[in-house]
């Protein structure tokens, strides 16, 4: 009678674990909850919010069913793969039970035991809830049936979709996405039956999504609903106050800041050169878009200008986009820009990146700053959106430097940092005069770019600057 009703409390209560994200991540910090013990949860409604060494994530549990307990305060660092919270998928079938602990390591099976009796092997948990489950019957397939194949692929589908072993097959085929995607197409009023995949294995993608919202590159995307707000990092960390020092824990994304930094410095051979260049032109340029009816709807600043002109500096001098593979002991050549766009976040410095920047005209650059932009302040960027980057610009003018030697975004080739736009007196025409002034530094990896390149780049750059007409005819 014991052992019936364990069996009974087991099948009622449903764990969910730490999920990695897909970034091989180890642990994440629980930053906000956003349910609490009684409250009824439903498949792909998001529960928490964690912080990874990527950046802030919102899980969504995976099944229905009551809140029984919350594992682990906000602010606690938890590993992957550790329970956090217990949903009784059964409320008011039966006296109030303790969720059961995490189930041991792999025990013995009883002979005796019929296959339909077997406990269901763990999976290894994912971005939402677990894996594919391995069947938790063995049974002999029967001649002359496509049944089983049609359920397994079934199965897969329904766990692409958020779906634990709590639910039947579905009987209609959903597009493969996760819930995020899912939530993001709802905002935006995308029926994800419409979009073209180009995901791993069918799975539709945000950037999928986002095409689908954007199908004319004229105007910018309608932005989704505004998130709930992000925990303020003096709470998440928990820093220790005394009356003569405030000691913060290095974690999340603080702590994969430094780890990349120190990578970075002491791998790759880094160079830098500068060059001062006159900008009134490109100043007066983006005063002109500002008023030009073509780019309505979409934010107009130097920075604009500048990351056009890096790319088009790139396409004149292809080289310069490559990688270093350590272990086959290669150079990569890039057919394709990701540029990134260095971004200060209440959680540190974060690079997200503009995925096939070149092949973006002018408006739908400007629409990708401004979305990369809004993502970042609001604490948003996703892992998948700081992964892949080629080059990479950071503009420390916003903060009233004039330049600096950037470290470069470990894995990439080049980093061009963007210095104060000053009024100053420079020589124009044989006369000192004011002009807008500002001065920019290329760093770059010697193992890739030689002195030669690097400097045809950086001079590519202010030489569009200076006369931003080169646009139309190098571009």
């Amino acid at each position: 009678m014991t052992t019936m009703t364990d069996t009974s409390n087991a099948a009622r209560f449903r764990e969910f674990k730490m999920p990695d994200v897909g970034e091989g991540l180890t642990e994440a910090e629980i930053l906000k909850w956003f349910v609490q013990p009684g409250d009824t949860v439903t498949d792909g409604q998001v529960v928490c919010e964690v912080e990874t060494a990527k950046a802030a994530v919102e899980l969504p549990i995976p099944f229905d069913g009551v809140v029984h307990e919350l594992r682990f305060p906000e602010g606690t660092t938890v590993d992957v793969g550790q329970v956090i919270i217990a949903v009784d998928v059964a409320p008011g079938s039966g006296d109030d039970a303790p969720a059961p602990a995490a189930a041991p390591a792999a025990a013995e099976p009883t002979p005796a035991a019929e296959p339909e009796a077997e406990a269901p092997k763990a999976r290894q948990p994912v971005l939402v809830g677990y894996g594919v489950a391995e069947s938790s019957t063995k049974r002999r397939a029967r001649k002359g049936t496509e049944a089983a194949p049609a359920a397994a692929a079934t199965a897969i589908q329904g766990e692409m979709n958020g779906h634990g072993t709590g639910h039947t097959a579905v009987a209609e085929a959903r597009p493969l996405a996760k819930p995020p995607v899912r939530k993001l197409a709802k905002d935006l009023g995308i029926d994800l039956a419409t979009v073209t995949p180009t995901g791993e294995g069918g799975i539709v993608t945000r950037e999928d999504v986002h095409a689908a919202a954007t199908p004319t590159p004229a105007p910018a995307p309608a932005q989704p609903e505004a998130p709930a707000p992000v925990v303020a990092p003096a709470q998440a960390v928990a820093p220790s106050v005394t009356a003569r020092e405030t000691r913060i824990p290095v974690k999340g994304v603080r702590k994969a800041i430094a780890q990349a930094m120190v990578g970075s410095a002491f791998t790759a051979p880094h160079v830098t050169e500068f060059v001062t260049v006159d900008v009134t032109r490109t100043m007066k340029l983006v005063a002109e878009l500002k008023e030009d009816k073509d780019m309505a709807g979409v934010r107009v600043n130097p920075l604009l200008i500048i990351a056009k002109a890096l790319l088009v500096a790139i396409k004149r001098n292809p080289e310069v986009n490559a990688a270093w593979d350590e272990a086959n002991q290669e150079i990569v050549q890039k057919h394709y820009v990701n540029l990134g766009i260095a971004a200060a976040t209440p959680r540190g410095l974060i690079v997200p990146n503009i995925k096939d920047a070149h092949d973006q005209t002018l408006p739908q650059l400007a629409a990708s700053l401004g979305e990369l932009v809004s993502t970042a302040r609001e604490g948003k960027t996703s892992p998948a959106a700081m992964a892949g980057g080629t080059v990479t610009i950071t503009n420390v003018g916003v903060f009233g430097v004039d330049t600096g030697t950037p470290i470069l975004n470990p894995g990439e080739s080049a980093i061009l940092a963007v210095g104060a736009i000053k009024l100053q007196p420079w020589v124009h025409k044989g006369k000192v005069k004011p002009r807008q002034v500002t001065t920019l530094a290329l760093s770059f990896d010697h193992r890739l770019v030689d002195g030669e390149l690097g400097s045809k780049v950086l001079a590519d750059v202010a030489a569009i600057l200076e006369q931003p007409k080169r646009l139309i005819t190098w571009g």
